[in-house]
């Protein structure tokens, strides 16, 4: 049974980054009271992320207090692969922590009840409850950025596999391509994410790049060396998208990250690459993320509702969540 509620209660949302963090107060209809960044600093070692991380949330009960919010819980969630149900960081090469019970080292550091949650699945999440997909039971969330990830929303519910579901950029797609970080070669990330788009390109021309946009750049000019590394990269795409649709038939994928900023230069040949590789499959639409680079934040916040009240919790327009 929910607890009764009233108006001066927020929960904390964290989005812990590579690079950056973003964290919000958000109050029962998911909206925002305040918003606040700061860089993650990863350079510094995995401590000082897990201090950084303990000073983000502190500094945001504190700005709660100020406004005369009670704060009912702290969601945070982070790259890696992520145990949701044991409350266990298991890995994240990116900020260097590996079977961490984070949740309990940060609710002890700060007093608050905290949720831990995978950024990828929970920004997934979010879509499915406020953005672009919304209303869709069969879902392929996928962030493209440094690396690539999804989150798979199956039957309403999202899949975890112990924190192992989703790992959509290690599908091979080049059997004899580069080596990848995870010790396999010719994985996805290695032609399609936004480092390696911004590699082949320089390697091709001889020119430096400023990352992927640029690439994207240089493609809506016309530019015949750029037009090739975008081609490549959107056919991995499709390709990869093809397994997944064959096993888990999304009616809907969503293209997150910051590689989707480019829109329908990705979207269209993405579309494309897709239906080549399709014959008897449902064949989902592909769609661009609605929520941008907050979709983690409101995906954490949503996973620290539910939590503190143990129920569906109420969206912008009565949608519940399920749990």
């Amino acid at each position: 049974m929910p607890e009764p509620h009233d108006e001066g209660e927020c929960v904390i949302a964290l989005d812990v980054g590579g690079t950056g963090m973003k964290g919000a107060l958000l109050d029962r209809e998911l909206k925002p009271v305040l918003t606040a960044r700061r860089p993650t600093p990863r350079g510094a070692g995995p401590d000082a992320v897990l201090d950084a991380v303990t000073a983000a949330l502190t500094t945001l009960a504190e700005q709660a207090a100020h406004h005369a919010l009670t704060v009912r819980r702290a969601g945070v969630v982070v790259p890696g692969i992520v145990d949701e149900e044991r409350a266990l960081a298991v890995f994240s090469a990116n900020l260097g922590w590996r079977d961490l019970r984070l949740a309990d080292l940060l609710a002890r550091r700060t007093g608050l009840p905290v949720t831990l949650g995978h950024d990828v699945r929970a920004g997934g999440y979010a879509e499915t409850v406020l953005g672009a997909a919304r209303g869709a039971r069969d879902v392929l969330f996928v962030a493209i950025g440094t690396g690539i990830s999804a989150a798979v929303i199956s039957d309403g519910h999202p899949l975890r596999a112990g924190g192992y579901a989703g790992e959509l950029g290690h599908l091979v797609v080049e059997p004899d391509g580069a080596p990848c970080g995870c010790g396999s070669h010719g994985c996805l990330e290695t032609v399609a994410a936004a480092p390696a788009i911004a590699a082949a390109y320089t390697a091709r021309s001889g020119h430096a790049v400023d990352g992927a946009a640029g690439v994207a750049a240089l493609v809506a000019r016309g530019d015949a060396d750029a037009a090739a590394v975008w081609a490549r990269a959107s056919e991995a795409l499709g390709a990869a998208l093809a397994t997944a649709t064959t096993l888990l038939a999304p009616e809907l994928i969503v293209l997150g990250g910051g590689l989707a900023e480019a829109g329908e230069l990705l979207l269209a040949p993405v579309r494309a690459a897709l239906a080549e590789h399709l014959t008897f499959q449902r064949r989902p639409n592909v769609v661009r993320a609605a929520l941008g680079d907050e979709a983690g934040c409101l995906g954490a916040g949503l996973h620290a509702w539910q939590a503190a009240e143990g129920a569906g919790v109420p969206g912008p327009a009565g949608a519940a969540v399920a749990r």
